[in-house]
């Protein structure tokens, strides 16, 4: 399957220039096309690698799209913070003028699909949309989505609130990366995992953690608990289990070893007036990641829920 790549530009913020880039999945010549976009959203230290999903979506007569934010994967200019934002809303922009590139190509429809921190900038921004995307925006996808930190009462109410307090005065104040590169290696295949990704913009060890990042965030996922409307029909889906070891177990590669499922089960109803959530079976974070029944049962999920959403899809 072919891709091609387009570079967004948009106005320069407090680290200079920016930019996002719109990846494409070609449309094979005699293939089926139902019109619908498919915009995905990836996670936190990430970027589109997943052409399998591009390509099950596309042998659906889908149109299939990603977009790699701003100071993520091959949107990352030199001299940036990696992975950096002060607000969720700063992704704004790159959602909406990937929407607009979308429709202008031909799409009457569009769905979103975000992964874990992209899942919660999908929600946010679908609740929040500009008329122009309301207009086009049929439902929602969310895989794993980051709706609150994997994290003790002390982190919760204590230290993540300082971080935050401190990030107002010091918005680049950081600390070492705080995630287990436990996750990352059940994925890659170098490891223990399946999959190739370019360890340049996936790091195994991580990337620091802002504490302006950690304030989005939580100003995001209060946001949530205090509720959304989101105005169209929303599939959430997570695994069935966590895991929250230290050091490796086989159990990383049948659970959830980054959030805690019970925290998207639970917030997952908040977001709107029609949310379905579905726990996958032994599920990995990315459940589309997984071994390969368990991934094909959570294709199976998302498919038939979307075509009774979408039924001329």
């Amino acid at each position: 399957m072919g891709f091609t790549y387009t570079t967004l530009p948009f106005p320069d913020d407090y680290d200079g220039p920016v930019v996002a880039t719109l990846i494409r999945a070609s449309l094979p010549p005699q293939g089926r096309d139902t019109g619908c976009g498919v915009l995905y959203v990836h996670g936190y230290v990430d970027y589109f690698f997943q052409t399998h999903l591009a390509e099950a979506f596309v042998a659906r007569g889908y149109r299939f799209y990603a977009v790699e934010l701003r100071k993520y994967g091959r949107s990352l200019l030199e001299g940036q913070h990696p992975n950096f934002a002060r607000s969720m809303t700063e992704y704004y922009p790159e959602l909406t003028e990937s929407v607009r590139r979308i429709v202008a190509e031909g799409a009457s429809e569009v769905v979103l699909l975000g992964h874990s921190t992209g899942g919660l900038l999908a929600a946010l921004y679908a609740d929040d949309a500009p008329d122009e995307v309301r207009r086009v925006m049929r439902c929602v996808v969310l895989n794993s989505p980051f709706l609150e930190f994997n994290a003790s009462w002390w982190e919760r109410r204590v230290a993540i609130p300082l971080a935050a307090a401190v990030s107002v005065v010091f918005p680049f104040a950081h600390k070492r990366n705080e995630l287990s590169p436990l996750y990352a290696q059940s994925v890659h295949r170098d490891y223990r995992g399946e999959w190739e990704f370019d360890t340049r913009m996936k790091p195994i060890e991580g990337i620091p953690l802002y504490f302006s990042w950690l304030r989005a965030v939580r100003n995001g996922q209060r946001r949530i608990r205090r509720g959304l409307h989101i105005d169209v029909p929303v599939l959430v889906m997570s695994s069935d289990r966590s895991w929250n070891g230290t050091v490796w177990d086989e159990a990383l590669m049948s659970s959830d070893s980054v959030l805690n499922v019970a925290d998207i089960r639970r917030y997952a109803p908040r977001l709107g007036p029609e949310v379905t959530y579905v726990a996958v079976e032994r599920g990995m974070h990315d459940l589309f990641l997984s071994a390969r029944e368990v991934r094909d049962e959570a294709f199976g999920v998302m498919f038939d829920w979307l075509e009774r959403m979408l039924p001329r899809v």
